[in-house]
């Protein structure tokens, strides 16, 4: 068995940075035609759309803040028109902040922005682009998730606390367009490894994949691997998961 996007249409969003380069890579060399979305760094979305050129797929670039649904549904207009609507939307922008502190110390801001950034984020890619999936009766929603919304660990309160929102509405959102053929599940990577890093191990990688039953930290194309399975019809009888991809270092237990 193979890995078949052929004919599929995938909307990434954060697809201009270092894990969204690699899905919509993955996704493309698998057989599908790639939206990209961006915010900021319009350069490297160019660059992604050359490389999926290269591969022989179609592609385009798309600006949008994905906390604004002004924004999402602007862009839905233009994807539309350039590529198609599509069957396959993986959410993967978030708005990072630092540094994390106490849940006394946090600025009340980095909760507001998590939240728009994770549930809102969510919320308006399923409200612009769902409504097609149910009319053809197909879709695919892939959300990044976290392995730290199982640790819960000190210092990670605005983060989790967003993560967690999202898991809920993404798992309402499983039991009510599964009639549809519309699976929603979600990709929670550990630390994860990307080009940036090249040779050099962050600090604290050694320590924290000692604590790792697989003994390493992941790839971000592990991670691609896993979202490019669930878009797949491989996956059709999957939805409202939170699938970890961190060598076992979180495991949700029944």
């Amino acid at each position: 068995m193979k890995i078949n996007l052929n004919n599929k249409i995938v909307l990434i969003t954060g697809a201009s940075g270092e894990l969204g380069r690699v899905i919509a890579k993955t996704c493309a060399a698998c057989g599908a035609d790639i939206g990209i979305h961006y915010h900021r760094n319009e350069e490297s979305a160019a660059k992604l759309m050359r490389d999926i050129h290269e591969l022989g797929r179609k592609a385009a670039v798309f600006q949008a803040d994905i906390t604004s649904v002004d924004c999402i549904n602007a862009m839905k207009d233009k994807v539309c028109a350039a590529l198609g609507a599509p069957q396959i939307i993986i959410n993967n922008a978030v708005i990072q902040y630092a540094p994390w502190k106490s849940v006394i110390e946090q600025n009340l801001s980095d909760y507001e922005s998590q939240f728009n950034s994770c549930v809102m984020h969510n919320v308006y890619m399923a409200k612009a682009f769902v409504p097609e999936m149910i009319k053809n009766k197909y879709g695919r929603v892939i959300s990044i998730n976290t392995e730290c919304s199982m640790q819960m660990l000190a210092g990670q309160s605005a983060y989790v606390a967003a993560k967690r929102g999202m898991d809920g509405m993404l798992r309402v959102l499983a039991r009510e367009v599964g009639q549809y053929n519309i699976t929603v599940n979600q990709v929670a990577p550990g630390w994860t490894l990307s080009e940036k890093h090249g040779d050099v191990l962050p600090e604290g990688a050694d320590t924290y994949a000692s604590t790792v039953p697989m003994r390493r930290l992941g790839t971000d194309q592990d991670i691609a691997n896993a979202v490019a399975f669930l878009a797949s019809d491989l996956a059709s009888f999957i939805t409202g998961a939170y699938v970890p991809v961190c060598g076992g270092n979180v495991m949700p237990c029944i």
